[in-house]
């Protein structure tokens, strides 16, 4: 048997029970987020797995992302909500993906796409409150208008009106939610009527329940993570679904004073064993936690030892019992022993979204 090298092992059934949790909590259509190769999970595998769950739709940022679940066969209600300039949508209504639209000229677009007898299905995006992607509040009323005309048409179905939250406190989230719906009574004056309002994310589904709406968008909530600061997943009722491990690839006995990776920024106190373990920031484990990061060993917790390097990783195991091949594990689910995602994002100071979604192509994805 060849010994683990690096992998991060993705339990798809935590995707489908966290899915079904949310489902549960909230009563209402849950549309599971694949943006940026699932989160670093797999776009495809989550995808998958979210729709074993009970999600009804998949969303992802981009028309490629789209365009590749298509043609990997995913045949589930799929949405792409972010383009470039002067952007093509007739691939995308040719495979019956949904567009989310935030101006006049993308709502032409997808007009222009749509197809004898069948219209492209559109999100209109308003920005309340973000200010990112999204129609500005003085564009609403013409937006709205031009897209009642092209409904009538036929050549355009408004299959939902959606925003997005900046999450800054409950107050602020509670006046973009009044935005928000002013912005849909607003389009309903106007004869648009959409199938599906959705304004909340992971954040807004848990701490604004009356944001829930018609439908939810579920990012990293999916993949077992919490958005909140001193809130862990497990409180939640999340569990994570990627563990990231390596199999040691080197053991010796240094003397106290040896330097331990570029810059000799940790020098060992004593004499002592150094693990060599094959993940670097090459790999997504940020250099920002060099010094800091934790990782589980045969069952005991080490902080890396000096500087993260590009392919590789140092930990300082003192007298224990350490051999080539012993497998090391920077996060999983704490519920096993393991560090979180979310101590590696302290460590670094980010947040635990990027640190699963930095994981780089050379880490195989493996099923757990």
């Amino acid at each position: 048997m060849t010994a683990l090298f690096r992998e991060a092992v993705i339990d798809a059934d935590a995707i489908s029970a966290n899915v079904a949790h949310v489902a549960g909590l909230t009563g209402v259509e849950v549309i599971g987020v694949v943006k940026a190769n699932g989160y670093g999970h797999g776009a495809m595998t989550v995808a998958r797995a979210a729709l074993e769950g009970g999600a009804r739709r998949i969303g992802v940022a981009d028309i490629g992302e789209a365009l590749a679940l298509r043609a990997e066969g995913l045949e589930a209600p799929l949405i792409a909500w972010l383009h470039g300039a002067g952007a093509s949508f007739a691939e995308a209504a040719e495979h019956g993906i949904e567009l989310g639209v935030s101006s006049i000229g993308q709502l032409a677009a997808a007009a222009d796409a749509a197809r004898a007898g069948r219209p492209t299905r559109v999100h209109i995006k308003l920005d309340t409150g973000l200010s990112r992607n999204g129609a500005a509040p003085e564009e609403w009323e013409v937006l709205f208008a031009e897209a009642a005309r092209l409904e009538a048409a036929g050549s355009v179905r408004v299959a939902g009106i959606f925003s997005h939250l900046a999450n800054t406190t409950p107050e602020s989230n509670r006046e973009a939610l009044g935005e928000y719906l002013t912005a849909v009574a607003l389009a309903e004056s106007l004869g648009v009527h959409p199938e599906t309002r959705h304004l909340a994310a992971t954040h807004g589904t848990f701490e604004l329940p009356e944001a829930r709406l018609d439908a939810v968008r579920l990012g990293i909530g999916m993949y077992g993570l919490s958005p909140f600061d001193g809130v862990s997943s497990a409180e939640l009722g999340l569990r994570p679904a990627m563990t990231l491990r390596a199999g040691v690839a080197k053991v010796r006995r240094v003397p106290a004073g040896a330097g331990v990776s570029y810059d000799h920024t940790y020098r060992t106190e004593r004499e002592t064993t150094l693990a060599l373990v094959p993940l670097g920031y090459a790999d997504g484990v940020p250099r920002q936690a060099s010094s800091r990061g934790p990782v589980l060993l045969n069952g005991e917790r080490y902080t890396v030892a000096g500087r993260v390097a590009m392919d590789q990783l140092v930990l300082d195991v003192g007298d224990a019992p350490v051999a080539e091949g012993d497998v090391a594990t920077l996060f999983g689910d704490p519920a096993t022993g393991a560090p979180s995602a979310t101590e590696w994002a302290d460590a670094a100071g980010t947040i635990n979204y990027e640190i699963v979604t930095r994981i780089g192509h050379r880490v195989p994805r493996v099923p757990a």
